[in-house]
């Protein structure tokens, strides 16, 4: 949510901004010029005015703003992140917020300038917080508690525009919309990862698939009913986002099941092709996570590939010819980044979009990609985890660079790989991973112990993000304190 909240109130002080959203939807332009001055003639913006219920728009030119378009997913993470800078209410809802000047204020003498943030989402419905499907999934949350309508989350003066992005032309920085072409002097690309629920024949059948609201709330009903037996949770194929899920959604099922009194007449086995539980991370990792499992009685088998899934049969089958039974069946699809991206010549081999590490550019000029529709390959040659916390420090990276960029300043902010993340494990407890994805030649982590205290923080991040304007303010204003008194450096 945050990404793009520097872009927002640091460079609305100078122009118009377009933040636009979601696979197939987004993209809006601002006037142009003095970034790319070279372009200065070009009649390469539009305005938009309100007609009814409708935007209409209209071409202008403005000499004396810059025009940033940028893309960002609305909808559930991812978890994260999405993740994410996928959620676009972030990026505005600290404009004149409490970590940046107002930008209704430092440029309102100013001709020529504009402070309007204006966001374009195909689906304006409800911003979901998507690392609390988890407590959804088990029934500690209702989705009224996770969710809050996106224009709520705005900050006054941030104008919601619905569009459908159709393709993307990153040497023009210029999009196609249904509500017409918009370019701009700087494009950023948040679209996140989607789902490919039909990766693997039969699952979007069989499984109870957390990674979305409607799964999540199917699997609370599920439970309900359930009366004991063998639980699966499966990972249908790689890659997925959000790298502790599997493991997490496990925990809490132990924990919901033992609640309820089922857990002895009950088991849980976790399958998924990976060799350990978030291998990225390295051995000591994965073998600390698999301790966790082992501690609740959960069974892991690592290396197992899913063929497909039989639904009549309540049974999964591996690639080995082994077939796996269940009586309830949790299931972490596939991701991918969206069509639009896969089509664009922006993508790589796999579909994703390769930046640049550090300043999170493409092999484009002032075209920046964030969050989990990108690709970033590690000193150990694997890809960096897709998780929120990297597309929301992405996005504050890229909205320095893109605001000293327009302010004619040297662009020096870095993305240094640093991450963390709660492991919740149930009983009112979370476990703390944090440490350098970009250490050499792997990355470097380690596990904080379950307790209450790192659930505390767990549930103040959710608040951060979803809750009121006052409730957000305050629970980062706890989350800075309690990182510097616990020694970690936060991304707030």
């Amino acid at each position: 949510m945050d990404q793009l909240a520097h872009a927002t109130d640091k460079i609305a002080n100078h122009r118009e901004i377009g933040l636009t959203d979601r696979p197939g939807a987004r993209s809006h332009r601002e006037d142009a010029s003095l970034l790319n001055s070279r372009d200065s003639g070009d009649e390469r913006t539009q305005g938009f005015e309100r007609r009814g219920d409708k935007e209409k728009l209209r071409n202008r030119r403005g000499p004396n703003d810059d025009t940033l378009v940028a893309y960002c997913e609305v909808t559930p993470l991812a978890l994260d992140e999405d993740d994410s800078v996928r959620r676009s209410e972030p990026p505005t809802e600290l404009v004149g917020g409490d970590e940046a000047p107002d930008a209704t204020t430092e440029d309102e003498d100013r001709p020529g300038r504009h402070q309007k943030v204006i966001i374009l989402s195909a689906q304006i419905v409800q911003a979901v917080f998507q690392p609390s499907l988890l407590q959804l999934m088990v029934g500690r949350r209702r989705r009224d508690q996770i969710e809050r309508p996106l224009r709520e989350l705005l900050d006054p003066g941030v104008e919601l525009v619905e569009a459908e992005v159709r393709s993307i032309d990153p040497t023009a920085r210029r999009v196609e919309t249904t509500v017409g072409v918009f370019a701009g002097d700087a494009l950023v690309v948040a679209l996140g990862a989607e789902p490919d629920r039909d990766a693997v024949p039969g699952y979007r059948e069989a499984a109870l698939d957390f990674f979305s609201p409607e799964g999540a709330a199917a699997c609370a009903r599920a439970l309900e009913g359930f009366r004991g037996g063998r639980v699966v949770v499966t990972v249908a194929a790689l890659p997925y986002k959000c790298p502790a899920a599997p493991y997490e959604a496990a925990l809490l099922l132990d924990d919901e099941l033992r609640r309820r009194g089922l857990r002895e007449r009950s088991e849980i086995e976790v399958y998924s092709p990976e060799p350990a539980p978030m291998p990225v991370a390295g051995p000591v990792m994965g073998a600390a996570v698999v301790g966790l499992l082992e501690a609740k009685g959960i069974r892991f088998h690592p290396g197992s590939r899913v063929e497909r899934f039989e639904p009549g049969s309540h049974e999964v089958v591996l690639t080995d010819g082994s077939r796996v039974g269940y009586d309830l069946l949790a299931g972490v699809p596939p991701h991918r980044a969206p069509a639009v991206v896969r089509g664009s010549s922006l993508a790589g081999d796999t579909g994703s979009i390769p930046v640049d590490r550090a300043t999170l550019e493409t092999h484009h000029e002032r075209v920046y990609a964030v969050g989990d529709t990108t690709t970033i390959t590690l000193a150990n040659g694997k890809p960096l985890p897709r998780a929120g916390i990297f597309a929301h420090r992405q996005g504050l990276v890229v909205a320095h660079r893109i605001a000293a960029t327009f302010a004619g300043q040297p662009a020096q902010d870095e993305f240094g790989g640093g991450g963390y993340c709660w492991v919740e494990t149930g009983g009112g407890r979370a476990a703390f991973a944090v440490g350098e994805f970009f250490a050499e030649p792997d990355p470097t982590l380690s596990l904080r112990a379950p307790g209450r205290s790192w659930h505390a923080g767990k549930v103040l991040f959710e608040r951060s993000w979803i809750g009121g304007r006052i409730e957000r303010r305050l629970a980062r204003a706890c989350l800075a304190l309690g990182s510097r008194l616990v020694g970690v450096k936060a991304t707030i």
